[in-house]
C-alpha cells in the first residue's frame, strides 16, 4: 500500500507524521514512549493497520523533533493539536497507546467538538512516583547511556516472555543505532509523563471510548487501568477489553485486537 511521510512545519516546531489510506474519514495514531522516530518503522506500520484504510485516511503523528527541556503531557497534547489543524483535521477517530494514550485523552477532554471516537490501548490517567517507577528504571539506564541495556530493559517490560525471544537479536542490533541525542530525546520525553493527572476532568470527555489493556501490564500496573474503567465507565458508549498473556504491548501482539480496533470505529 502506498503510503508518504512528511512535516507539519510551525513557527515553533517541527514534526513529523506518516499518512496512508484514501477514506473519507480522518483517524489519527498517536503511538507510545520510543527512543527513535517509529517512522523508519512506517512500511511496517502501514501493514499493521492497513485494515483501516478503505474507510479512512489515516495519519500517524510522532512527536516534534526539537523539544524543549521541559515537555509534558500537556504540551504534547497542545503541540499535537496544533499540527492537526495545520492539516486541516478535523471529526478525529483518536487511537492513543500508553503515553499516546495519555496525549489522546487530553486532546479529548481539551478539544471535546475535535474527536469523534477515542480508543485507548495500555494507558493511564494518572501517572504518580509509583507507577512512574518503570519508566524511571528506563530513564536511568538512557542517562548512563546504556543503550543495549535500555532496549533489553523496555523489551522485558513491554512484551510477553514467549515474545522476547524473536525479538531480541533485531533490539540488541537496533540499540546500536542509538544516537546521545536521540537518548536526550527520550529522557525529556520519558520524565514528561511523570505528574500527568486527567482524573478530574473525566467528564470533559464526551465521546464514545474504547479501552484495552492487558491485566498483565508491567509498566503502567493493573490499577492504573482499572481507575480508567472507574472514571469512564459510566460515560455513554464506554466498551471494554481485558487481554492475557499480551503484555504492555498488546496492540502489537494480540491476534484479535485489529479485529476489535476496527469494529469500533467503523461504528
Amino acid at each position: 500500500m502506498n503510503y508518504i511521510t512528511d512535516k507539519v512545519i510551525t513557527d515553533s516546531f517541527i514534526m513529523e507524521y506518516l499518512r496512508f489510506g484514501d477514506g473519507k474519514k480522518s483517524l489519527v495514531i498517536l503511538p507510545g514512549l520510543s527512543v527513535q522516530s517509529v517512522m523508519p518503522f512506517a512500511p511496517d506500520i502501514v501493514r499493521q493497520y492497513e485494515r483501516l484504510a478503505k474507510d479512512f485516511t489515516v495519519y500517524l503523528f510522532d512527536r516534534r523533533l526539537v523539544l524543549p527541556s521541559s515537555y509534558n503531557i500537556s504540551h504534547m497534547a497542545e503541540d499535537t493539536v496544533i499540527a492537526f489543524e495545520k492539516l486541516g483535521l478535523s471529526d478525529i477517530y483518536l487511537f492513543g497507546v500508553s503515553q499516546g494514550g495519555m496525549i489522546a485523552m487530553t486532546i479529548a477532554a481539551e478539544h471535546p467538538g475535535l474527536v469523534k471516537r477515542l480508543s485507548l490501548c495500555s494507558t493511564a490517567m494518572r501517572i504518580d512516583e509509583v507507577r512512574f517507577g518503570v519508566i524511571r528504571k528506563w530513564i536511568s539506564l538512557a542517562e548512563n547511556k546504556d543503550k543495549e541495556g535500555l532496549f533489553r530493559a523496555m523489551a522485558e517490560d513491554i512484551f510477553p516472555a514467549s515474545f522476547i525471544s524473536t525479538i531480541e537479536d533485531g533490539f540488541v542490533k537496533l540499540s546500536q543505532t542509538v544516537t546521545d541525542a536521540e537518548l536526550e530525546h527520550f529522557i525529556i520525553l520519558a520524565r514528561g509523563i511523570l505528574g500527568f493527572d486527567l482524573t478530574g476532568r473525566a467528564d470533559s470527555i464526551k465521546c464514545p471510548v474504547q479501552f484495552s489493556y492487558d491485566e498483565n501490564d508491567k509498566v503502567l500496573g493493573a490499577d492504573s487501568c482499572q481507575e480508567i474503567i472507574t472514571l469512564l465507565g459510566s460515560h455513554q458508549g464506554f466498551t471494554q477489553k481485558t487481554f492475557n498473556g499480551s503484555g504492555h504491548a498488546l496492540y502489537d501482539i494480540a491476534p484479535d485486537f485489529g479485529d476489535w480496533l476496527y469494529s469500533f470505529f467503523i461504528q
